[in-house]
């Protein structure tokens, strides 16, 4: 029977969390096998392709226990950035669409129902969906995901109902037709910035995006600040190069948190002479985080959690985005030089 999904994911030392989105892949294969419902097109089976980038904790154990559930291969090679680890899965796949998700995400039942759907628009070349907080998630994942995807830290901005640019469809829940990844070369040889590269390119060549906002998935990112930080940091750094290669890209969204850090320094200067004025609107911008947060996540773990994450989302996205600025802008290193370090450090 025709593959019609290639599903490929890049894994760097975590075979535990990809044994998780494995086992809810096999969920729902169980479900599909015994319903029949995954197509609407007679194209009913898919291949999950597993790339381990180089990785000192090997998951080839892992894949072995769903070969009797689902069709899965694994591949390895040399650690080169998850990238090129998807390039690798892409040219072995046989499906007509390649889906990317994450190794730490996990895939509801729903997902492919939504797409399945969706999909029946010829014109849609390539699509994302949003991501969630699964319920067992810690306090912090939760406010971490509140940070990345609240409109009021412009997280909101990276897909969903309410944006304020283009919808770019993110790697770790990306689905593209094969045809339309090869004839644009595949993922570029950013270490950063390379899903929106893709999204880009793909636009620039006449192909179509659609957020599927029904084609969710529970996303765990990064699990204390400091990895945030580090995480959105580089997306800043990714958003300089990209308006390089692309430009008119950036918009004035972008600069947002860059503007925040500049009038947090403000306010610390301000200290010396007056009694902490400048912070009011701080503390007032906590408070909202806060309530927001507490409605979109029900917990008051996470509420709490919810301000120093957005401050941290904010920060670092713009402290990143300025120092790329600077790096090639002003010092006039090579576009690329931002991104020498390996990925997953």
């Amino acid at each position: 029977m025709t593959i019609r999904y290639s599903i490929i994911i890049p894994v760097y030392n975590r075979p535990d969390e990809l044994k998780e989105l494995l086992v809810s892949l096999a969920v729902i294969k169980n479900k599909v096998d015994q319903t029949d419902r995954l197509s609407t097109s007679g194209q009913a089976e898919w291949e999950v392709i597993v790339v381990e980038d180089g990785s000192e904790l090997r998951s080839e154990a892992i894949c072995s226990e769903f070969s009797d559930l689902m069709d899965v291969t694994y591949v390895y090679q040399e650690n080169a950035g998850p990238a090129a680890a998807r390039n690798t899965g892409s040219r072995s796949a046989r499906g007509e669409w390649l889906i990317f998700f994450d190794s730490d995400c996990i895939i509801p039942e729903g997902y492919f129902d939504a797409i399945n759907a969706a999909l029946k628009d010829d014109s849609i070349d390539f699509y994302g969906g949003p991501d969630r907080a699964a319920a067992e998630f810690t306090a912090i994942q939760k406010a971490i995901d509140y940070a990345m995807t609240s409109f009021l830290t412009t997280g909101g901005i990276r897909g969903g109902r309410r944006k304020l640019d283009r919808y770019y469809p993110r790697s770790f829940n990306k689905g593209v037709r094969k045809a339309a990844f090869e004839d644009v070369g595949g993922f570029s040889g950013l270490r950063f910035g390379e899903d929106l590269d893709l999204s880009m390119r793909l636009m620039e060549a006449g192909y179509h995006s659609m957020l599927i906002e029904e084609a969710w998935v529970y996303h765990k990112r990064r699990t204390d600040l400091k990895k945030f930080f580090k995480q959105v940091y580089n997306s800043g750094m990714a958003r300089v190069v990209l308006n390089r290669l692309h430009p008119g890209t950036m918009k004035l969204v972008h600069l947002l948190p860059s503007f925040f850090v500049i009038y947090l320094l403000a306010a610390l200067v301000s200290l010396f002479f007056s009694p902490g004025v400048m912070w009011y609107p701080v503390g007032i911008m906590a408070l909202i985080l806060f309530i927001d947060g507490f409605r979109s996540t029900g917990s008051s773990e996470a509420a709490l959690l919810a301000p120093p994450a957005g401050i941290v989302q904010l920060c670092g996205y713009g402290i990143g985005l300025m120092h790329a600025f600077i790096l090639i802008h002003v010092v006039g290193r090579n576009k690329a030089s931002a991104f020498e370090e390996t990925f997953y450090k």
